[in-house]
């Protein structure tokens, strides 16, 4: 011990002697870089007292600029010497064997080598393995990288990187191994890799891309936790490149033991009263006994955070900590008084695309709030689900003032294009669909979508705008423009629809969100001498504009594959100027339970009616028509109130569905499901007419639906059987269908 404090204080004093006052700089060796630059990055001042360990630091400065090859500092006579010798200037970067130049401007983008930046040998392999990432996220691994050098005068550098792409590797299969519990096409639907087929000639996610693969990691986690496998681990994923430009994925999963809450505990800080946290045990007495879910977690702790709000408590915290027993999980919610601690700055850094107020907007947390741990974590999940960051990390410092903090944000961008197609055919005809699509429109967080869908008998052309925080206001606002053209030649019409309108969407109470718009329609509507007295009434134009508004709660445990809650909407239209007014009202409920691992039923309920104003009837095109989703075992538009031969739909309608599903009833390897199902319905109510039977009956019909991944694409069949119709009614026992998107 005493050697060692010998040492020290020896070190120290040899510095404390070696170290001098500088009165001058004397700079050489830098025909680029200015004096005055080299002084501020190596943080060097007049009457500086300068010591070993000072030299040691500005040569470190210097160095982290990447401007120099080499660095030599000497101290003489009160005079630093430094002598500097500079890297090469990049005259130009050469990209050889890609032709497209939105690919190569991206290279250059991504790449730390920059035009007229220094030329740095060592980040030339880095760079390799830039280009190798970025092709690889295309499709492309087996991608080799040569970089090459040609040198002038001046020290002058151009740097080419000759790029041999291959051809895309495309994913022949995926497998799914281990004590996975759930099914490989349940899996399947969740993960976004795909399979290559011969007719998925647009869809991107065919090809191997290694950050889809860490994607599918953390969704088929995500997915397991949300249905109580609270300890799954995805353990690995194997992919096997073949030589053929083929590669196979294997994800192991072990998915453990399938937990549920069986109690939930609120600890209070002794400084906080106890009695305003007293409402949270109602909350939890809805959720003992489900499985655990991380949703339910977050579901809590909001309704928490909603008190401490409405309480106005300043710097309150809370944590969750949750115990394990063997098939149930405890959950014990803290409460505490937090440091009192505020937000000094929120940064904002590797937004290349995206505006800096998208990212704010979504910030829970503002620059001068008190600090919150839990919400900034909440903010950066709320930032993850909007899609369009690859990755979104935070970083907390403590501030320039006593007991503040700085937040740092860091994201990155991520490609928000989508292009994707689909077609089917079946026993009720074939249909096309095309939809291209982009999630961060200029870099403000909106989407914009088109969308083309072509059947036999229509087509059917719209835009679409998605503005999620409408000026900051946390209300989506949207616009909508549409084109509808209907050739029904056997009913001897046909009609043209244009509209337009906008729609705000915004969480009026809790849960319940409350969405009012505006639309204008213009229908034209030509008839031949075939057409029925009605058509032939309403041939020519009818221009309608309309307020409408909604009321919707969904309180589904997850929007993807539901097991339990339920979804409810009320929708009603209303005249603002009409040359036919009417009034619309619809009501939509569907409750969701699972009753074991093997079935998952379903309710659902629909009913709907329209009604002409100042003794008007309703033109045809506004006239209601029961779906196949919501009647199976009748032909498609085949169903209710008849004018001569023309099913012309009803006033109303009216409609009940009990599903059961069994996800587990065929051998895995089959590759398909079966469902039962009991539908009723109604469509009846003649507005234009007394002699026409309005068609009020109960259609009912019992049934079974299969669904199989085929060779071919997804196929799904429809057995039923009526057990109640119309007369008029057209049924249909069996159908099927063959679809997929490309």
């Amino acid at each position: 011990m005493k050697h060692l404090i010998i040492f020290v204080y020896l070190l120290f004093f040899s510095n404390i002697l070696s170290a001098e006052i500088i009165k001058k700089i004397d700079i050489s060796g830098n025909e680029r870089i200015s004096d005055e630059t080299v002084k501020v990055y190596g943080e060097i001042n007049i009457n500086q007292n300068v010591d070993n360990l000072k030299i040691n630091e500005i040569i470190k400065n210097l160095y982290s600029t990447n401007f120099f090859e080499d660095i030599q500092i000497s101290v003489s006579n009160s005079t630093l010497f430094i002598k500097l010798v500079e890297y090469p200037v990049i005259n130009e970067i050469i990209i050889i064997g890609e032709k497209t130049e939105k690919y190569k401007e991206e290279i250059k983008k991504q790449i730390k080598s920059k035009k007229n930046g220094p030329f740095v040998k060592s980040l030339i392999a880095n760079d390799e393995n830039t280009i190798k990432k970025l092709y690889g996220s295309l499709g492309f691994n087996f991608l080799e990288v040569k970089s090459k050098v040609e040198t002038f005068e001046k020290k002058r550098v151009n740097l080419y990187f000759e790029i041999e792409k291959g051809k895309k590797t495309k994913i022949s299969k995926i497998n799914f191994k281990g004590d996975r519990k759930i099914r490989d096409r349940r899996l399947r639907d969740i993960i976004t890799s795909q399979e290559s087929k011969f007719w998925k000639v647009i869809t991107k996610n065919t090809r191997l891309n290694r950050s889809n693969i860490a994607l599918d990691k953390r969704l088929l986690t995500n997915y397991y936790k949300s249905i109580g496998y609270y300890d799954v681990k995805v353990l690995s994923e194997i992919v096997e490149l073949k030589e053929d430009f083929q590669a196979e994925i294997t994800f192991n999963i072990n998915a453990g033991t399938r937990y549920r809450i069986s109690k939930i505990s609120t600890k209070v800080d002794p400084v906080l009263e106890k009695k305003l946290f007293l409402p949270m045990n109602k909350v939890y007495s809805k959720v003992i006994g489900s499985y655990y879910s991380p949703f339910i977690v977050k579901n809590i702790l909001d309704e928490l955070d909603e008190i401490i709000n409405n309480e106005d408590i300043q710097f309150v915290e809370h944590n969750v900590k949750e115990i394990v027993n063997k098939e149930s999980i405890e959950i014990e919610i803290n409460v505490f008084e937090g440091q009192k601690i505020i937000v000094e700055k929120i940064v904002i850094l590797g937004n290349t695309v995206t505006n800096e107020t998208v990212i704010r907007s979504s910030f829970l947390l503002d620059e001068g709030d008190p600090f919150s741990k839990l919400k900034v974590d909440k903010s950066v999940s709320e930032l993850k689900s909007k899609g369009i960051f690859a990755s979104v990390k935070s970083n907390i410092k403590n501030g320039t003032m006593p007991n503040s903090k700085i937040i740092e944000i860091s994201v990155e961008d991520m490609p928000t294009g989508e292009i994707s197609a689909g077609a089917g055919i079946g026993t009720n005809g074939g249909s096309f669909a095309f939809n291209i699509r982009e999630n961060n429109w200029l870099g403000r967080g909106i989407t914009v979508s088109a969308n083309a869908d072509v059947s036999a008998e229509s087509v059917r052309g719209s835009l679409e705008f998605v503005d999620p925080n409408y000026n900051f206001t946390g209300k989506q606002l949207s616009y909508n423009f549409e084109n509808i053209k209907n050739d029904k030649s056997d009913s001897g019409y046909e009609n043209s629809i244009l509209g337009a309108g906008f729609n705000l969407s915004y969480e009026r109470f809790k849960d319940i969100f409350f969405s009012p718009g505006i639309s204008l329609t213009l229908d034209d509507l030509t008839t031949d001498s075939s057409a029925s007295d009605l058509l032939k009434k309403q041939a020519g134009t009818s221009t309608d504009a309309t307020f409408n508004y909604s009321l919707r709660t969904d309180k589904r445990d997850r929007r993807f594959m539901p097991t339990s809650g339920y979804l409810t909407s009320f929708y009603q239209e209303l005249p603002l100027y009409a040359d036919q007014p009417f009034i619309k009202n619809s009501f939509f409920s569907s409750h969701y339970k699972e009753f074991s691992d093997d079935m998952i039923g379903a309710l659902k309920f629909s009913a709907s009616a329209i009604n002409g104003l100042d003794d008007e009837d309703v033109r045809v095109s506004q006239r209601l028509g029961l779906s196949t989703k919501r009647l199976r075992g009748f032909e498609p538009g085949k169903v209710g109130p008849v004018d001569g031969t023309d099913y012309i739909g009803g006033n109303y309608t009216t409609s009940l569905n009990l599903e059961a599903n069994f996800p587990n009833f065929f051998p895995e390897k089959s590759n398909a499901e079966v469902g039962l199902f009991l539908d009723a319905a109604n469509i009846w109510g003649v507005d234009y007419s007394d002699t026409i039977d309005d068609s009020n009956k109960i259609r009912s019909t019992l049934g079974l639906n299969t669904s199989w991944i085929s060779p071919a694409g997804p196929m799904s069949f429809i057995f039923s059987h009526n057990l109640t119709k119309a007369s008029t009614d057209r049924d249909q026992s069996f159908t099927f269908r063959l679809g997929t998107t490309f």
